[in-house]
């Protein structure tokens, strides 16, 4: 089996099918991060496919020295995910054009607050958003962020639970809310 810097050699020299393998390698998983993030299919098809572009298009600059290739290829795919939020602005389809399914309200409250969440996040400088995004989609732990950003953990998990304060604070807390109701 060869390594993602065997690979990663081919692929500099032109070997088409080198390049294959190395996106085959992380297609799926880097899919799957997208998708949680932009919740629909077709976009998370379409990102994937801008972060592979811009990975093979700036694949002379990967230095394996400072990090290994997964963690500089999840740090593009959070970065072009971050740049996406900036620009994307949300199409608007009256309600009455929509087929409601009978738990609606609810599943419509959850996307606002999701909704509220992830324009909060878009917010926060690009560092606490990689961290958000990679700890909450992407699922590393802290000691694997810190290492992505070349940052100490504390300071990593210091930005983590300051954001998840804010949060707290911005939108309630649930036990409050519901402890009223």
């Amino acid at each position: 089996m060869d390594t993602d810097n065997n690979l990663i050699r081919g692929t500099l020299r032109g070997s088409r099918t080198d390049a294959d393998a190395l996106v085959s390698r992380y297609y799926d998983e880097i899919y799957v991060f997208s998708y949680r993030q932009l919740g629909d299919k077709d976009e998370a098809m379409d990102m994937t496919q801008d972060i592979f572009i811009a990975v093979l298009g700036s694949l002379k600059g990967y230095d394996k020295r400072k990090s290994s290739f997964r963690t500089w290829l999840y740090r593009i795919a959070t970065n072009k995910i971050i740049d996406w939020r900036r620009k994307s602005r949300p199409v608007i389809v009256p309600l009455d054009e929509l087929e409601l399914p009978s738990d609606f309200d609810k599943r419509l409250e959850q996307s606002a607050f999701l909704s509220e969440i992830e324009n909060a996040v878009a917010e926060t400088d690009a560092e606490t958003q990689q961290i958000f995004r990679l700890h909450l989609y992407g699922g590393y732990a802290f000691p694997e962020i810190a290492a992505m950003l070349h940052r100490p953990e504390s300071a990593v998990k210091s930005r983590y639970y300051r954001l998840l304060k804010q949060f707290r604070k911005e939108f309630g807390d649930d036990k409050d809310t519901h402890a009223e109701s």
